[in-house]
């Protein structure tokens, strides 16, 4: 059965995600089957998700998938590059053929050239060259194409590297090429603006949604930007936010030694130590950040820094791939693919505990943790075990 993977987070899942799997499903066959890869609990901007994993789960199968697993965590909460890589090493296991992103740019072979000129050898080191000068990764990165754009034709100009989507994918065509995998991009273009603050039904942007949903507690105000078959999953649905679980934070926060410091993760160069510094005296996470952020470190690594540092998430764990992923629901096709998927790479059940996995320990913790992150107050631990997988008929 032919396979199509997508690396998401559906934080929440709206209109614009279910367009994507519908053009997915046209663009290779209606009889291909469509892999969700999603971040748990959290996500890759340093933060809980706003719905719980299962639920979101299930929002993506009542829209189109046929199997949603779980990206495993130490994917989830690495930096973009470490977010792609980890996604397509696994579902290039499973057998996905083709991997489906969404792009802004118009031209999605400038988006593969871009790839292979990050993965040049003379790229990183004008990269280097440009970082010890001070600059913002980003930034550098963006200096570094310039240069290239104008020695090279066929490499995308910088704005490629502008827009959230077109990082995403180019992150993971270079994946794909690194880890020689046979999956096939399958870009789709992203119509709306990612970063809108009003919000569009037809193409909303996850930050529009957020905000809504975190200022106004009548989940009707926003159900124009969802699939009308979800407006039951979301209306009692419970709501996670940063600010919900900030005292928790902060106790751990002020609590940790100096060793874990060192061992965060992106807390290299000394960066660790003056975070700690800013953990052990700010008021606020919010106070932490600004303090700690600076022209080259910014804001999204200081936050994923601050939610690795909560979670006891250390630099080793995000370098060593996860020794599985979970399985958090599927529907009759999903079921059908999972017996030929499981002899790929290995997949868990939701709430199925491992024999000696250090990583189901992580797991646990981090589900623990979630659990007071919750607007309604502070939920009973013990939730990774209690997980149950979601079926679903294709009916």
């Amino acid at each position: 059965m032919r396979s199509v993977g997508i690396i998401c987070e559906y934080n929440p899942f709206h209109n614009g995600h279910a367009r994507q799997l519908r053009l997915a499903r046209e663009a290779v066959g209606e009889d291909c089957a469509l892999v969700c890869l999603m971040s748990g609990n959290y996500v890759q901007r340093g933060a809980p998700a706003i719905f719980p994993k299962l639920l979101r789960a299930e929002a993506a199968l009542r829209c189109g998938a046929d199997l949603v697993l779980e990206l495993p965590l130490t994917a989830a909460l690495s930096s973009a590059e470490g977010f792609a890589a980890g996604g397509v090493r696994i579902l290039s296991a499973l057998g996905c053929g083709r991997l489906c992103f969404g792009m802004e740019s118009e031209d999605s072979n400038l988006i593969m050239s871009t790839a292979k000129a990050n993965l040049d050898p003379a790229f990183d080191a004008l990269l280097r060259a440009e970082l010890e000068s001070g600059c913002s990764y980003p930034a550098a990165r963006q200096r570094v194409l310039e240069r290239l754009a104008g020695a090279d034709a066929h490499v995308g100009p910088p704005s490629i590297l502008q827009n959230p989507n077109d990082i995403l994918a180019v992150e993971y065509c270079k994946a794909i090429l690194r880890q020689n995998s046979p999956m096939r991009p399958l870009p789709i273009r992203r119509t709306g603006s990612y970063h809108a603050d009003a919000l569009d039904p037809e193409a909303p942007s996850a930050s529009a949604l957020r905000a809504v949903l975190e200022g106004c507690p009548d989940a009707s105000a926003w159900f124009a930007a969802v699939p009308s078959c979800l407006h039951d999953l979301y209306e009692s649905a419970p709501i996670h936010s940063w600010q919900a679980g900030e005292r928790a934070v902060l106790a751990v926060l002020r609590s940790l030694p100096d060793a874990a410091f060192e061992r965060l993760p992106f807390g290299s160069e000394g960066l660790w130590s003056k975070f700690m510094k800013n953990c052990r005296r700010c008021a606020s996470t919010k106070e932490i950040v600004e303090a700690t952020k600076s022209k080259r470190y910014t804001r999204a690594r200081i936050q994923r820094m601050l939610l690795c540092a909560f979670l006891g998430l250390r630099t080793e764990d995000l370098a060593s791939p996860a020794p599985y992923a979970r399985i958090l629901g599927f529907n009759e096709v999903g079921r059908t693919l999972l017996r030929d998927m499981k002899s790929r790479f290995p997949l868990v059940n939701a709430g199925e505990r491992p024999a000696r996995s250090a990583y189901f320990e992580l797991e646990c913790r981090a589900a623990n943790l979630y659990a007071l992150f919750s607007e309604a107050g502070p939920r009973a631990g013990g939730e990774e075990e209690a997980q149950r997988v979601i079926r679903l008929s294709n009916g």
